[in-house]
C-alpha cells in the first residue's frame, strides 16, 4: 500500500530556482510524518554544501530513508522495494554530476525516464530550472544549461505532473488526470 495523498502523480516535477522553495514544497507532496525515501544527488564537496544537506535531512525528519546516489538514479529507484513514495533531489546537480563523469546526460536521462515509467510507488523529482537568465560566456556553463534544460523537458514530458515553484509559490503547470 503506497502511504501518500490519494493526488499524488505518478511521476511529479517539482521545478524553481535556487531557493525558490521548491524542495520543501516537493517534500510537502508527500508529507514530513509519512514514510518515504529520499533519493540525494548532491555529496558534501564543501563545508557550505554540507550544510545544506543537513538543513534538508533535518527538515524531512526521522520517517524517510535517505539513499545517496549522485549518478546511478536509474538503478537506485530500481533497487527500492516500492510501496512508499520516493523523493529525487536533485535532478540538475545529478546532470551537473554526469557532465562531470563524462556521461552523456540525455541518454542517462532517457534510462531514468524508461525505468520510473516501470515503477508502482509514485516519484517526484525536483529539479532547477536553468536558463532564465543571460547567456553564459564559457562553453562548459554553456553545456551544462543545454543538458539540464533538455532534461527537464524530458522528464516533464513524461510527468503527469509538473509545478514551478516561484518564490515559494507553487505555480501548476501540467496536470494530466488520466
Amino acid at each position: 500500500m503506497v502511504l501518500t495523498p490519494a493526488s499524488l502523480a505518478p511521476l511529479t516535477l517539482v521545478l524553481g530556482g535556487q531557493r525558490s522553495g521548491k524542495s520543501a514544497y516537493a517534500e510537502s507532496l508527500i508529507g514530513h510524518d509519512r514514510v518515504a525515501v529520499y533519493v540525494a544527488t548532491a555529496e558534501a564537496g564543501d563545508r557550505e554544501m554540507a550544510a545544506r544537506i543537513e538543513i534538508h535531512r533535518q527538515r524531512r525528519g526521522a520517517s524517510w530513508t535517505t539513499v545517496e546516489e549522485p549518478l546511478d538514479l536509474a538503478g537506485a529507484l530500481k533497487a527500492l522495494d516500492g510501496g512508499v513514495p520516493v523523493l529525487v533531489d536533485c535532478l540538475s546537480i545529478w546532470a551537473a554530476n554526469l557532465l562531470a563523469a563524462g556521461r552523456d546526460v540525455a541518454e542517462e536521462t532517457a534510462g531514468l525516464v524508461a525505468v520510473v515509467k516501470t515503477l508502482t510507488f509514485p516519484v517526484v523529482m525536483v529539479s532547477s530550472e536553468t536558463g532564465l537568465g543571460v547567456i553564459p560566456a564559457n562553453a562548459l556553463a554553456r553545456a551544462y544549461l543545454d543538458a539540464a534544460g533538455a532534461m527537464n523537458q524530458t522528464v516533464a514530458a513524461a510527468a503527469k505532473r509538473v509545478v514551478l515553484v516561484v518564490a515559494g509559490i507553487p505555480v501548476t503547470v501540467k496536470e494530466e488526470t488520466s
